[in-house]
């Protein structure tokens, strides 16, 4: 499988590329190009969430802590006496990148649940649903960083699959088909309970028509 230095660099280019195109296109502006550009990118890791490498999961989860932390500001700025709210910021910061990364790895399986199209579902799913409900952005650009996040996943899990195939001697190794899965085959209920989490997340998600729209705008730029 690839490393993590490739997933991100490979996330990264693809990223920067898709809001440049973009731009260029005029689905967005410069500044609207650079979420779109960090979600891809962070994408393109978020699936070693579950990874043995202590330096990946330090990453998404120090971004993830930071994200949380961030929003709990904008969430409670006008409700919290500055000193009330630094703490819940702290907390929040503090109790995922340490707590809920150590609980998370020590049930979590490489290559399980999140090296999945369902997990790239449901990445794409809770960012729609944050940058609409949360964030407050139009329900075409929360459709847009929705996609986004879902497009690294799936960068991801292409990358891990090429890496499967060694050219050089003309084999498939053992880690092909672990990454590119619908869901998890070996731990079917983790499955049914990332399905449900994703369904429960439909009423809160941006109208669909948005959606249609994006991806026919999409589509008229490559047809």
């Amino acid at each position: 499988m690839a490393n993590f230095r490739t997933h991100l660099s490979v996330a990264a280019t693809a990223g920067v590329l898709i809001g440049l195109g973009g731009r260029q296109i005029s689905l967005w502006s410069t500044l609207e190009a650079v979420p779109i550009a960090v979600l891809i990118a962070f994408g393109g890791i978020l699936p070693d969430i579950d990874s043995d490498n202590s330096h990946a999961v330090r990453l998404v989860f120090t971004l993830f802590a930071a994200l949380a932390a961030v929003s709990g500001a904008l969430l409670f700025q006008e409700r919290l006496e500055p000193g009330v709210l630094l703490m819940l910021c702290a907390t929040l910061f503090l109790g995922i990148r340490y707590v809920l990364s150590a609980v998370f790895k020590r049930f979590s399986v490489h290559r399980g649940i999140w090296h999945s199209l369902l997990a790239a579902l449901l990445g794409g799913s809770l960012t729609a649903c944050a940058s609409y409900q949360f964030f407050l952005q139009n329900a075409w650009m929360a459709w847009a960083h929705g996609l986004a996040l879902a497009f690294g996943v799936m960068v991801h899990l292409l990358l891990d699959e090429c890496y499967s195939v060694d050219l050089v001697g003309v084999r498939v190794k053992r880690s092909f088909g672990t990454a590119l899965k619908f869901f998890d085959y070996r731990e079917p209920l983790n499955s049914l309970l990332m399905l449900l989490l994703t369904s429960a997340m439909i009423p809160w998600l941006p109208p669909w028509s948005a959606l249609t729209q994006l991806v026919s705008q999409g589509m008229e730029y490559w047809f």
